[in-house]
This record gives C-alpha cells, sequence and structure tokens, in this order.
C-alpha cells in the first residue's frame, strides 16, 4: 500500500521560503505522477505543481509559477516542493498526492485522478 508522508511546513512571513517534502513508500513509482495540492480554509482543494516520476516533467498552476519548484529523488522516493517568494494567499494546507499510471507527460492537474494522499502539512504565511 502507497504511503505519502508530508513534512515541512510552519509558519512564516511574507517573501520567506518553505521546503515541503513528502516522504513515498509501498510502490516503485515507475510510471507514477506526483502532485502538490493545497486547500485554504472555505476553498476547493487546488492543485499547486506535478512530477512525472519516470521522465521529471513538471507543471505548475499560475498561481505559483516562477516562484515554487517540484522535484523528485528516486533513490530516496521523495518528492519536495521549494516555496519561494511566499505570500499571504499560499496559507493552507499542502497535500502529496501519487497517481498509478500516467499515460501524458505532465501530471494531471485535477485531484479526482489521484489515487494516494497524504494528511497533509499547514503552511501559515503573515503579512
Amino acid at each position: 500500500q502507497v504511503q505519502l508522508v508530508e513534512s515541512g511546513g510552519g509558519l512564516v512571513q511574507a517573501g520567506d521560503s518553505v521546503r515541503l517534502s513528502c516522504a513515498a513508500s509501498g510502490g516503485t513509482f515507475r510510471n507514477y505522477a506526483m502532485g502538490w495540492f493545497r486547500q485554504a480554509p472555505g476553498k476547493q482543494r487546488e492543485f499547486v505543481a506535478g512530477i512525472n516520476w519516470s521522465d521529471g516533467d513538471t507543471n505548475y498552476a499560475d498561481s505559483v509559477k516562477g516562484r515554487f519548484t517540484i522535484s523528485r529523488d528516486k533513490v530516496k522516493k521523495t518528492v519536495d516542493l521549494q516555496m519561494n517568494s511566499l505570500e499571504p494567499d499560499d496559507t493552507a494546507v499542502y497535500y502529496c498526492a501519487a497517481l498509478r499510471s500516467i499515460y501524458t507527460r505532465y501530471a494531471p492537474m485535477r485531484k479526482d485522478e489521484y489515487d494516494y494522499w497524504g494528511q497533509g502539512t499547514q503552511v501559515t504565511v503573515s503579512s
């Protein structure tokens, strides 16, 4: 059974940087897509960034392009999200997600397509 465990959240100030990490276990992840989503209070869970585990192709939500970077380490089986120039609107619970089989170059942006989820980690950005 695939398990995803996020870490690295916390309380930061606007303009700061935070690095989130997702430790994945229980699978080979060879054909997987991995994604980071976030959910702010009263809002829908939304796509933030995704990565094709095999090829390393990445995609991002428009709101975080140029500020956030997703990466994966095949040996450690981790997926990291480096978040720079944080804004109060980035405040949310951040979730790591995994999709078993990807047939496209880029990770899907729809949350319903993902098979596994982590428990989430809170990121709070104060102004």
